[in-house]
């Protein structure tokens, strides 16, 4: 990822990436995914799509300013490569979002932070670390294992 921020597509939760989003502090007793719940991760996903969608605009910015047609084969040949790189990151980005808005649906169903697998709770922690996820600790651990066995 171009920015040095921490995210929720791997090295960490958004809200640690200096978005001003703290962690969820359940309280004694709190039912899972009550409202105050719903709410916080609904609010972490929206900064975390607005901060993607910025990104894109950006790279759509920076694509339309550096666009040179050089002379040299190999100049050119860089800027193509540059160019197929951050094409490539931006896929990623909308894959993301698109993620982003599925779990958005699923905080509005009353579906978000239930493993679609097996129909426990995902945890909250998990949710922070990740807040796309779809699959439990366990049945993501069983379908990276399905996967490697597959390869």
């Amino acid at each position: 990822m171009a920015s040095s921020k921490s995210t929720p597509n791997g090295s960490g939760s958004l809200s640690q990436s200096g978005q001003g989003i703290a962690p969820y502090q359940p309280a004694e007793g709190e039912e899972y995914m009550c409202k105050p719940q719903k709410d916080h991760f609904r609010t972490i996903l929206l900064a975390w799509k607005q901060d993607l969608m910025e990104e894109v605009d950006r790279t759509v910015g920076h694509m339309k300013e550096d666009a040179a047609n050089f002379a040299d084969p190999a100049d050119r040949a860089t800027q193509e490569e540059e160019f197929s790189l951050e094409l490539r990151t931006r896929d990623r980005k909308r894959k993301l979002i698109r993620k982003i808005d599925e779990a958005l649906k699923d905080i509005e169903s009353g579906d978000y932070g239930y493993c679609e697998a097996c129909g426990v709770e995902i945890g909250i922690r998990r949710l922070e670390a990740r807040p796309t996820a779809t699959l439990c600790i366990d049945c993501k651990t069983l379908q990276e294992i399905k996967e490697k066995q597959m390869a």
